[in-house]
């Protein structure tokens, strides 16, 4: 299971859904690319299906615009307003 976490505040979401998601110019949805953080495309993490009772069911970053480390299972990365530590 994938896990995503904001290090400033530790807000973020973990499952099985992993989507690099790429957009058009006019911020319209493209297409979904990969399944890792990669720069100029969104991460969103989440659950597959609804979850019954909770209050999200996915995390959508903004565009990823850095990868500061990255090894087996691990990538930290810059988005136009955060950092983020993602794990799977």
């Amino acid at each position: 299971m994938a896990n995503l976490r904001r290090l400033r505040d530790g807000a973020g979401d973990n499952g099985s859904r992993v989507e690099a998601i790429a957009w058009n110019e006019d911020g319209t949805f493209k297409e979904v690319v990969g399944n890792r953080p990669i720069i100029g495309c969104s991460l969103l993490v989440g659950a597959v299906t609804a979850r019954s009772y909770s209050g999200q069911d996915y995390w959508l970053t903004t565009t990823v615009t850095e990868i500061l480390e990255e090894r087996d299972g691990y990538v930290k990365f810059k988005t136009g307003n955060s950092e983020y530590e993602f794990t799977y």
